[in-house]
C-alpha cells in the first residue's frame, strides 16, 4: 500500500488498517527518511517490526533464538496470519488463521478422525470448549492422538512459513506465564533446518508427482525391495483405485510431507505411476453449464495463482468444507492444474436427481465456487484487474441462470 503524509501531517489509511486501529492512540516509535514506525499504546507493545524480503525467515528466527527472547512473533501474510510463541529463544507454541493448519484439519489429515465426526464436533466448539477437548470427550481421538496432533500442528505452522517470501512481522516481548497455551519443547534451530530441507525436498517430490489431484496407480511390479512403510502405502493405493493422491495420503495417516516422500519413492522405483482422472464428456444442458463455468474458473484460477501460489490449496479446502448439498455435489471432485472442475465426477454425484434439480444444483454449486474466487480476486489482485474479472464472472452467472430458466 502506498501512503502520503499531507502538509498538515495527515495520513489516509486503508479501511482494513482503520478497522483494526480505530480509536487507539498511536505513538511514533521510530522514523528516518526511509521509514516510520507507529505503535498502538497498550499492555503489549511492539518493539520490532518489518517486512520479509532481504531479511529472510531463517535469519529472523535465528535472531530470536540467539538472543533468547521471550514473547510473540506475529506474521501478516497473503491469505492469513500466524503467531509464534518464544520462551527463552525456543518456539513453544504457534497459532494460525490458515484453514489447513487448524487443529481439526491436522487430526483429519493424520487420519485420526473422519470428516463427519469433525464437522459435528465443530458445531459445539467454543473458546471454552475447544475442538480437541470435544473429540477426546467423545472418545473420537485419544489424549495421545491430541498431543501428537498439537505438536504436528505447531511444526506445520512453522514449516509452512518457509514458503512465504513476502509479508510483514511484528514482535511483542512479554511473559508467557498467563498465556492459555500448550507449551511444547521445540528446538528453534532444528525447526529452521527441517523447514529449509522440506522446502527443497517438497519441490523435488512435486516435480515427479505432479499434483495431489492426480491418481496414483500401482504398476503391478510388486513390493519386493520396498521398505515396510512403502509397502503399506502401495497396498493402500492398490485398495483405493481412482482416488486422488491427496486423499490417499490422508487415509495413510502419514502426514502430507512424509506421505509425499514415500509416494515419490514409489514413483521413482516404478511401483506407482501418476495418471490424470479419465475425462468424461458431459452431454446436454449439464455439459453446457460445466463448459461455461469451467471457462470462467480457468481464467480466474490462472490470474489469482500468478499472485498467490497457494490458491489451489485454498480452493480444495473450500470445496471440501462446503455445507450440504454442495458438499455432496463436489464430493471427491478434483481440480485440474488449470483450475477446472472434474465434470465426470460431478455428473456421477448428481446421478439419480431429476433433470431440473440436477441443473439447478450444478449451477448453484459452481456459482458458490465462482463467488469464492471473486472474493479471492478482490483480495489478491489490483483493483482494476479484479473489478474487470468479477464483472465478467457476474455476467456469466447471469447468462447461466437465464439459460436454465428457459430450459426448465
Amino acid at each position: 500500500m502506498s501512503l502520503t503524509i499531507s502538509s498538515h501531517g495527515r495520513i489516509n489509511l486503508p479501511p482494513g488498517v482503520v478497522r483494526e486501529l480505530r480509536n487507539q492512540p498511536l505513538e511514533a516509535r521510530s522514523f528516518s527518511r526511509n521509514h516510520l514506525l507507529l505503535t498502538a499504546s497498550g499492555e503489549q507493545e511492539v518493539c520490532l517490526a518489518g517486512v520479509l524480503g532481504a531479511l529472510g525467515l531463517p535469519d529472523l528466527l535465528s535472531f530470536f533464538n540467539m538472543f533468547r527472547h521471550t514473547g510473540v512473533l506475529r506474521f501478516r501474510l497473503q491469505g492469513g496470519e500466524k503467531a509464534l510463541y518464544f520462551q527463552d529463544g525456543e518456539i513453544v507454541f504457534a497459532t494460525s488463521s490458515f484453514p489447513e493448519e487448524e487443529l481439526g484439519e491436522i487430526l483429519f489429515g493424520l487420519g485420526k478422525v473422519d470428516r463427519e465426526t469433525l464437522d459435528k464436533a465443530r458445531q459445539f466448539a467454543s473458546s471454552r470448549r475447544t475442538i480437541g477437548k470435544i473429540l477426546v470427550e467423545k472418545k473420537a481421538v485419544t489424549a495421545k492422538d491430541l498431543w501428537e496432533a498439537t505438536r504436528n500442528q505447531v511444526e506445520t505452522i512453522v514449516y509452512n512459513l518457509f514458503v512465504f517470501s513476502e509479508g510483514s512481522f511484528s514482535f511483542e516481548p512479554r511473559s508467557l506465564e498467563n498465556e492459555q497455551i500448550v507449551r511444547l519443547s521445540m528446538g528453534t534451530q532444528n525447526l529452521i533446518m527441517e523447514g529449509l530441507r522440506r522446502i527443497d525436498e517438497r519441490g523435488l517430490f512435486m516435480n515427479v508427482i505432479g499434483s495431489l489431484d492426480l491418481l496414483p496407480v500401482a504398476t503391478g511390479a510388486g513390493a519386493e525391495g520396498l521398505s515396510p512403510a512403502e509397502q503399506r502405502l502401495l497396498e493402500l493405493i492398490e485398495q483405493t483405485p481412482a482416488v486422488a493422491a491427496g486423499e490417499v495420503l490422508r487415509r495413510s495417516g502419514l502426514g502430507e510431507f512424509d506421505g509425499l516422500r514415500l509416494l515419490f519413492s514409489l514413483v521413482e522405483k516404478k511401483r506407482v505411476r501418476m495418471e490424470s482422472a479419465p475425462e468424461v464428456e458431459v452431454d446436454g444442458i449439464p455439459g453446457k453449464i460445466l463448459k461455461i463455468y469451467n471457462s470462467a474458473l480457468v481464467v480466474m484460477y490462472r490470474k489469482i495463482t500468478d499472485r498467490n501460489p497457494r490458491f489451489g490449496q485454498e480452493v480444495r479446502y473450500f470445496l471440501r468444507d462446503l455445507p450440504q448439498p454442495f458438499s455432496y455435489l463436489f464430493r471427491d471432485v478434483a481440480i485440474s492444474a488449470e483450475g477446472a472442475v472434474d465434470g465426470g465426477r460431478i455428473l456421477g454425484n448428481l446421478e439419480g436427481l431429476e433433470e431440473g434439480d440436477k441443473q439447478k444444483l450444478l449451477a448453484d454449486g459452481l456459482n458458490e465456487l465462482l463467488f469464492m474466487e471473486c472474493l479471492a480476486a478482490r483480495r489478491d489482485l489490483p483493483h482494476e484487474e479484479s473489478a474487470e474479472l468479477v464483472a465478467r464472472v457476474q455476467e456469466i452467472s447471469r447468462r447461466v441462470k437465464e439459460f436454465i430458466g428457459r430450459k426448465t
